[in-house]
């Protein structure tokens, strides 16, 4: 069964989206404060379209541009969490 573009993804399916391990996501999740999955009973995470983008974006910032995480961080601030979104669209 293939999922709605709308639909909620779990960590394993984004982790296959963005072709980078689960624990990395989560490590990203505790460094960027923007990332903000719904947690269901028992910590099981569900990511919203808009979540992915980000990832994705943030991606970009740190594999394709060379970024630190506070490099990352620092252009999230300045341009903002919608155009980091539309970099991972």
């Amino acid at each position: 069964m293939v999922k709605s573009a709308d639909a909620f993804r779990t960590i394993r399916e984004v982790s296959d989206v963005l072709k980078t391990p689960a624990h990395v996501l989560r490590f990203w999740e505790s460094k960027f404060k923007y990332i903000k999955p719904m947690k269901r009973g028992g910590g099981r995470r569900y990511y919203r379209p808009e979540d992915i983008h980000l990832l994705l974006g943030i991606k970009q910032l740190l594999h394709s541009e060379g970024l630190t995480i506070k490099g990352a961080q620092k252009v999230i601030q300045t341009n903002g969490v919608k155009s980091i979104i539309n970099r991972g669209s």
